[in-house]
């Protein structure tokens, strides 16, 4: 997937971006072949999160109603966290440039981050006046930690690669060119893995990371009596097997 709105730098706070992200997202994974998403942006940004031409009273989600602009917010940009948290596929943010403000959250709704050298990260709201509206105050805590995330929400500075390495933020940084090459390399370590089980353990370690241990237990042994049921967990099981007896042979 690739947001491919070069000149308003991948904004994705208009309707139609969001539209088109969560049609992307349906589609996927509506597909029994798919096994990874790679998400990054088109051009020198990631994304610039909320578009800044759209931000006026009676533009985008805003209105000179507050109780509008919160339905607004509530029926656009919310949905893709939502929609990102409900994904049955790994999803790996390949950050090619700024993400910045929601566009730092989107790379935050993603299961892995890698991170081009030239990437830059800023959860910069308040350098507007406004809050993260889009769930970051959620998702940044969980990636970072809270002292970190309350630094970079608080001030809105900006961090660069290596220090969103540092923080937990991305697991690798890599050269600019070599980004895309390396995304692609995480995503099939991921799909070489039986599909099924991808997907339920991707379910799992989100439902999990919100939940008590024994809702998590609950699920876990749910799941499982499923993954011993399907195709792959016999074919795997098999070849595991036949690779143990002719090791001894």
């Amino acid at each position: 997937m690739t947001l491919n709105a070069p000149d308003t730098r991948n904004a994705i706070s208009d309707l139609p971006m969001i539209e088109a992200i969560l049609a992307a997202l349906t589609k996927t994974q509506a597909d029994p072949e798919a096994r990874v998403i790679v998400l990054t942006g088109a051009g020198p940004a990631f994304s610039s999160g909320g578009n800044i031409k759209s931000m006026s009273p009676g533009q985008g989600l805003v209105d000179a109603v507050p109780a509008i602009t919160r339905r607004n917010y509530r029926a656009g940009i919310q949905r893709l966290p939502l929609a990102f948290e409900d994904c049955d596929l790994p999803i790996v943010a390949a950050v090619n440039g700024p993400a910045v403000g929601a566009g730092c959250d989107l790379a935050l709704m993603c299961d892995l981050r890698i991170a081009g050298a030239s990437a830059r990260f800023a959860e910069s709201f308040v350098r507007i006046g406004i809050v993260p509206g889009d769930g970051g105050a959620w998702l940044l805590p969980r990636v970072v930690g809270f002292a970190r995330a309350s630094e970079m929400a608080l001030t809105g500075d900006m961090i660069d690669a290596e220090t969103a390495r540092d923080y937990g933020l991305v697991s690798q940084v890599v050269p600019d060119e070599q980004l895309m090459d390396a995304a692609r390399a995480l995503a099939g370590r991921i799909a070489a893995n039986p599909r099924h089980a991808v997907r339920m353990t991707r379910r799992l370690l989100r439902q999990a990371y919100n939940r008590d241990l024994s809702v998590t237990l609950e699920l876990s042994s749910a799941m499982q009596a499923l993954a011993h049921e399907t195709e792959d967990y016999a074919s795997s099981l098999a070849s595991m097997r036949a690779r143990l007896e002719a090791s001894k042979s």
